[in-house]
């Protein structure tokens, strides 16, 4: 397998206040990587830094072999790295499949249209039902976006993300606010994606996590502490001292 992304000395500061220190990283090819620690380890800031909505202090970003530390949020989606919409904020009066069919409408470059031409975008249309029938968002297509409940806004997120196409997609908390009974149904969704799109999540579950990653990532207080599989992560004594022992006592 090869890295599809990689980090080399990435950091970020504020001033004294180091958020990411020396982060060396690779994800690789069809991965189903988990990005852990405690609150303030440094997870979100990492994400930001993959995307480009936050430039590093030191360090490098790298898509396979091309560097794009530098390049704008705008062009690392264009070259396949995606993260979750925060869909709440964007297309509250839309329907389900209103929302996604924008959305492939926005990647096509036929955004400015297609309101007033929707009849004439049957393609875009028949791409988002497949996207929400693969997703179990069938049901929900005409239902408008701010009434759906708020698992389903999360499955929504992703919808709109893979409408992109991405080759990486960036999941930070899936499952946050979201009812315990539900959450599993909702991995079990993203787990069914297929191989071509490699996947970073950040999750606080840690059931969900040695349930459906593959390989760990644990940040502490904003550098890596150990990355392994989920059976070398849960016997790790630094990981149960610093992370699941945190978990398990509150």
């Amino acid at each position: 397998m090869s890295a599809v992304l990689r980090t080399t000395g990435l950091s970020k500061h504020w001033g004294g206040f180091h958020a990411n220190s020396d982060i060396d990283f690779s994800l690789e090819a069809g991965a189903r990587h988990a990005l852990i620690g405690p609150n303030g380890a440094g997870k979100t800031t990492f994400i930001n830094l993959l995307t480009g909505f936050l430039q590093p202090s030191a360090g490098d970003v790298y898509l396979g072999d091309e560097k794009v530390t530098h390049l704008a949020q705008h062009l690392r989606v264009r070259r396949g790295v995606t993260r979750t919409f925060q869909i709440n904020t964007l297309f509250p009066g839309l329907t389900v499949l209103e929302s996604v069919t924008l959305a492939i409408c926005v990647r096509r470059g036929t955004a400015r249209r297609w309101w007033s031409a929707l009849s004439r975008q049957r393609d875009a249309i028949d791409e988002a039902q497949a996207l929400l029938a693969s997703l179990q968002l069938e049901r929900e297509a005409a239902v408008v976006t701010a009434s759906l409940p708020y698992g389903k806004q999360r499955l929504l997120e992703i919808a709109l993300a893979l409408a992109t196409r991405p080759k990486i997609l960036l999941l930070d908390e899936p499952a946050a606010g979201i009812p315990s009974n539900e959450c599993a149904e909702l991995f079990e969704v993203i787990a069914r994606l297929p191989r071509d799109v490699t996947m970073l999540f950040i999750e606080h579950d840690m059931g969900l996590v040695f349930r459906f990653a593959e390989r760990i990532t644990v940040l502490v207080a904003g550098s890596v502490l150990v990355e392994g599989t989920p059976q070398e992560i849960a016997n790790d004594p630094r990981v149960r001292e610093v992370y699941l022992g945190e978990a398990t006592h509150g």
